[in-house]
């Protein structure tokens, strides 16, 4: 009797039965493991089936074998369709989602190990994501975190992109041994293309905590830009140049030749080649500054900028200009300060060109507004900052409004290029407000005068 309770009782214990559970979990696993593999074979070799069917069926039917032999036969042929699968020099495109749980063998990673790859990972130079078997995030670094802020742990691919091209990418790279390459265009807030790499980790099998993808992304917005800016820059310059140039041309001809001994026709010469000159470095700068700020129009400014402070910087720069033109500048600033997040040089720039316009091209003996404030802006209203540059100029026909921002474009040609101006300066406005995520609008009164109006996005919301 105590012999019989001393081999029972070891059988009784906790301990055993769940070595027991245990081992008889691992031995039905790959058991299930092989019929999702076997049933999604079957699935991926319908037509196979469907012929062995039709052949043992006819023979059958012919009386060339009995139907007993032809349903065996056909079970047999069956079992040997769905046992058939990729061979390890294939890329297994068949594979579905099932068969990425047979990817995850092993032991979990240790927190040393994990921590391992992931200081890899953080350490290269373009924007990596990591994904598990189930596609969701497991690492990314920060510079993917700047193309997608609102990237989580644990969230699903779908989650952080709906790119389709991307998703059809990630699911085609689970099963294959290629990396593969696809090319995301987006649209909003701003236009850029990205370069996205899909590899998968090791061979067909991984250890649990280990990514199965690894996404590596890569800007080419600014290698599409500098392509652009040149391609751009020849066609116009050499369109802009050309009138300075011919002028240049035929005065240093002319005083080659019958004005070479005339020295009242020197004098009014030079000083009107110093002037087609000084058109020309005014062109040649702005186009050099429109296509900086068209290179960085992706990327967020990360400075902080006081709008109160730069509206009477710029008054105060430009007083002399308009002193020398008969123009008064009134600075409107709001109560308390008003901070955004922008580059001050670009904040500047934007200002300082709005009003150089409206001291330019306003009346005689008028005045230039800058007014800095706080409003509810949209529907439903939400609250914004503006800047407002006013004037009490002749005003534009609303036939022009449209096309203001525009490279080269000019309500009045002729006005503009004997004061001075490029064609570009409300370009430049434009590419600067999309790159701080503000909004440009324009309105005028034809003989009443123009309010060009910026809104910004408050730091932090409203201060008092």
């Amino acid at each position: 009797m105590l012999r019989i309770e001393a081999i029972w009782a070891p059988m009784t214990e906790p301990r055993w039965l769940t070595r027991y559970l245990s081992a008889l979990t691992t031995k039905i696993e790959p058991l299930r493991a092989g019929l999702r593999g076997f049933r999604s074979r079957l699935r991926s070799r319908l037509w196979a089936v469907a012929v062995a069917a039709f052949l043992f069926v006819g023979l059958a039917v012919a009386g060339s074998i009995s139907w007993q032999l032809a349903v065996a036969a056909f079970a047999v042929m069956t079992m040997a369709i769905g046992g058939q699968g990729p061979s390890d020099g294939e890329n297994g495109d068949d594979a579905s989602a099932g068969d990425r749980e047979r990817f995850v063998r092993g032991p979990t990673l240790s927190e040393k190990e994990a921590a391992s790859w992931r200081l890899l990972l953080d350490a290269i130079p373009d924007a990596v994501l990591a994904l598990d078997h189930n596609f969701n995030v497991l690492h990314f670094n920060a510079l993917f975190q700047d193309l997608f802020p609102k990237v989580r742990p644990g969230q699903p691919l779908s989650h952080v992109s709906r790119n389709p091209e991307l998703n059809e990418a990630v699911e085609k790279a689970a099963v294959s041994n290629e990396p593969v390459v696809v090319d995301l265009f987006e649209r909003v807030p701003v236009e850029r293309r990205i370069s996205a790499t899909v590899s998968r980790l090791g061979g067909k099998e991984t250890r649990r905590g280990l990514p199965l993808l690894v996404i590596s992304f890569r800007d080419l917005t600014e290698q599409d830009k500098l392509a652009q800016m040149r391609a751009d820059f020849i066609a116009n310059a050499s369109h802009e140049l050309r009138t300075p140039l011919a002028s240049l041309r035929g005065f240093v001809e002319t005083l080659q030749g019958p004005a070479r001994d005339d020295p009242d026709a020197r004098a009014r010469f030079l000083g009107i080649m110093s002037s087609q000159a000084n058109r020309m470095t005014r062109l040649i700068d702005d186009l050099l500054s429109l296509s900086r700020v068209e290179m960085r129009v992706h990327l967020p400014p990360k400075g902080i900028v006081e709008l109160n402070e730069v509206a009477a910087y710029v008054a105060q720069a430009l007083e002399p200009l308009a002193a020398a033109s008969k123009v008064k500048i009134v600075v409107t600033k709001s109560d308390g300060p008003i901070r955004i997040r922008g580059d001050r040089d670009e904040i500047v720039q934007v200002i300082q060109n709005l009003v150089h316009n409206g001291i330019k091209y306003g009346r005689e003996n008028g005045r230039v507004e800058i007014a800095v404030s706080r409003v509810l802006d949209g529907s439903p209203p939400v609250p914004r900052v503006l800047v407002a540059i006013a004037d009490d100029g002749p005003g534009i026909a609303p036939e022009h409004l449209p096309r203001l921002t525009e490279r080269f474009y000019r309500a009045n040609a002729a006005a503009s290029r004997d004061k001075g101006g490029t064609g570009l300066g409300l370009a430049i406005v434009k590419h600067i407000v999309i790159r701080h995520r503000g909004e440009l609008r324009i309105s005028s009164v034809v003989g009443k005068g123009s309010t060009f109006s910026i809104l910004f996005d408050e730091l932090g919301g409203q201060r008092s």
